[in-house]
């Protein structure tokens, strides 16, 4: 910060000791200050900073609602694959058991393949999202990339990140994903509970 025309642009604020020191020194956007304070953590240091965004800037995309609402094609999906399930009797006792190698029907890899395709579209929607997100102004927006590990990493860590730009707006997808994580967990209930009653009978 020796030159005097770099000084008059940088903010003021706490930054690691120009001495070498450790600890952080006060600049007033002028010059440094003899207030002194503890060192810099990753999440004070101006470095870090993410600006706020003007209100009037929208923070949801179409991308992060396809994202949310996607886990609900996985609904019908559901109810349009069934297990046969083969029962054989094993032993002696002629014990009554499911074969597990039943449930491998040509259906089971249709499904597994859509939920495959679902997966991969996860992440380009998040990859899309993100680009809008730093066109939109936001600095280093959460990365795409945390959907290859899980969609809702993704859903949150890109809530709480615009949040923090933009008061008061940007957690809706966690709500709207919460809720279609319920209805889902509800009606797949429902779908194994009807299953196995009449595995059991």
């Amino acid at each position: 910060m020796s030159d005097s025309s770099a000084q008059g642009s940088i903010p003021s604020g706490w930054y690691p000791d120009p001495s070498g020191a450790p600890g952080s020194r006060w600049w007033d956007g002028r010059a440094w200050t003899d207030t002194v304070g503890p060192p810099l953590s990753r999440w004070n240091d101006p470095a870090n900073h993410r600006p706020q965004l003007d209100p009037g800037v929208p923070v949801y995309t179409i991308f992060i609602w396809l994202i949310v609402l996607l886990p609900l094609l996985g609904i019908p999906l559901g109810f349009a694959y069934t297990p046969h399930l083969v029962i054989e009797r094993i032993g002696p006792e002629n014990v009554k058991t499911v074969n597990p190698a039943s449930i491998f029907t040509p259906g089971y890899f249709v499904t597994l393949g859509i939920s495959l395709v679902f997966y991969g579209i996860t992440v380009v929607l998040a990859f899309f999202d993100r680009r809008q997100l730093l066109r939109r102004g936001v600095v280093r927006p959460f990365h795409w990339a945390w959907t290859f590990l899980y969609s809702p990493a993704y859903v949150i860590g890109r809530s709480v990140i615009v949040h923090r730009v933009a008061p008061k707006r940007g957690l809706w997808p966690v709500w709207v994903y919460i809720a279609v994580v319920v209805v889902s967990l509800v009606v797949s209930g429902i779908r194994f509970a009807g299953l196995f009653g009449s595995l059991y009978s």
